[in-house]
């Protein structure tokens, strides 16, 4: 078919076409100051975006890499740490460190709810011998499409005079809604290049501050490939524990122009006006009462996703193929114990609102097509977000 697939899946997303130029250039000797500038430029950039001035460790790795590299730096053998649930991925955080021979204390989900800061602080009020090191929140979880207040689980943390640290997935978030590590009391921040840094997966990154570096230093926990202490050097070589990903950073840089080129907040803005005119298509679709949102509070509807219930006896599947196949609209399915329940629409990257009202009309097409009843106006709602009125 001609014209181009549109991909509204929450990672990966779309790449600009700077972005994708810079990753076709040939790769450079280790020795070419070419490399040293591009990872410098990559690191400052990225201090910038996440508003820190702690140490930024660049991984080969997605996502889950570097979930590992925050365990194995910040809990030892046999350590605690507390995850707050919110969804599938703070679930998967928690099971991979459970699989590293840690122990995990998990406050309940509430399904559609974000991070119950309450029970935060009662867990670290309970946990009288500061066994917990670390609190590993998730900032935006893409299955629930839920953005929970970092701030309020710095406060829990702090009204329960606890010592653990405040490590926070900013993954989804990172790009398309506001974050300042330093200001909001976070002690790491993780981060990936698949979704609001608009590059291919491949490469995941942290900002470490001073606390969470001497907490690296100071435990034993057996690691290499992981040890920030170890890539806490000048060459490139150690930085990256051998030979760093250079295409993968010539894209990383561009994207970075590309960000403060636009300016930060106009890009917070653009993804707040994108996420507006989606949500006003689903207020629209839900009238007809087989879909709905799966975020319970507005409040916290994620700026970077979408998830979208499915009533029962209508199939989530057989929505996603059909906009795929028929309309070109490539979006995620639910996740977890939404399999089959809900789709997700991705709004976060290189979007704007052409892109956005495309995918909205396959999505409302393949709806149509399918006999899911959704209220009149889903579409036309959402170009009047956009437009204001």
């Amino acid at each position: 078919m001609p014209g181009r697939r549109f991909l509204h899946s929450p990672g990966p997303t779309p790449l600009p076409d700077a972005v994708m130029q810079a990753m076709a250039q040939q790769p450079m000797d280790l020795a070419d100051p070419r490399v040293d500038a591009c990872i410098t430029a990559c690191e400052e950039g990225l201090q910038r975006l996440m508003g820190t001035t702690g140490d930024v460790f660049l991984y080969a790795s997605n996502g889950h890499g570097v979930w590992e590299a925050v365990v194995e730096n910040l809990a030892e053998a046999g350590g605690a740490v507390l995850v707050p649930g919110t969804g599938v991925f703070s679930e998967g955080w928690a099971v991979q460190t459970e699989s590293l021979g840690r122990t995990v204390v998990r406050t309940p989900v509430r399904e559609g709810w974000p991070v119950d800061a309450a029970a935060v602080e009662q867990a670290l009020r309970d946990d009288r011998e500061h066994r917990i090191r670390a609190v590993f929140a998730v900032h935006t979880d893409t299955s629930t499409s839920v953005t929970s207040n970092l701030a309020a689980v710095r406060r829990a943390i702090d009204a329960a005079g606890h010592p653990a640290l405040l490590v926070a997935d900013v993954v989804a978030s990172l790009g398309a809604a506001p974050f300042e590590m330093d200001a909001l009391g976070v002690d790491v921040a993780l981060g990936a290049s698949q979704k609001g840094l608009m590059c291919p997966p491949g490469a995941g990154f942290v900002a470490v501050n001073r606390r969470a570096f001497q907490r690296a230093e100071a435990n034993p926990a057996p690691r290499f490939y992981w040890d920030w202490v170890h890539r806490r050097h000048n060459a490139s070589y150690r930085k990256y524990c051998g030979t760093p990903p250079l295409n993968l950073l010539f894209g990383m840089q561009a994207a970075l122009e590309l960000i403060f080129g636009e300016g930060l907040a106009q890009v917070h803005a653009r993804h707040a006006q994108l996420a507006g005119a989606v949500h006003a298509a689903v207020e629209g679709w839900r009238e007809g009462g087989a879909l709905d949102f799966f975020a319970q509070v507005p409040e916290t509807r994620s700026v970077s996703v979408t998830t979208v219930s499915v009533a029962q006896g209508f199939d989530a599947l057989a929505l996603r193929t059909l906009a795929r196949e028929n309309f070109q609209v490539a979006m995620a399915g639910g996740l977890g114990a939404q399999q089959g329940r809900a789709f997700r629409i991705g709004h976060l990257g290189d979007c704007n609102p052409a892109m956005i009202l495309g995918a909205l009309g396959g999505i409302e097409a393949a709806l149509l097509q399918l006999g899911i009843p959704i209220g009149a106006g889903g579409v036309q709602r959402a170009v009047r977000a956009l437009a204001g009125v």
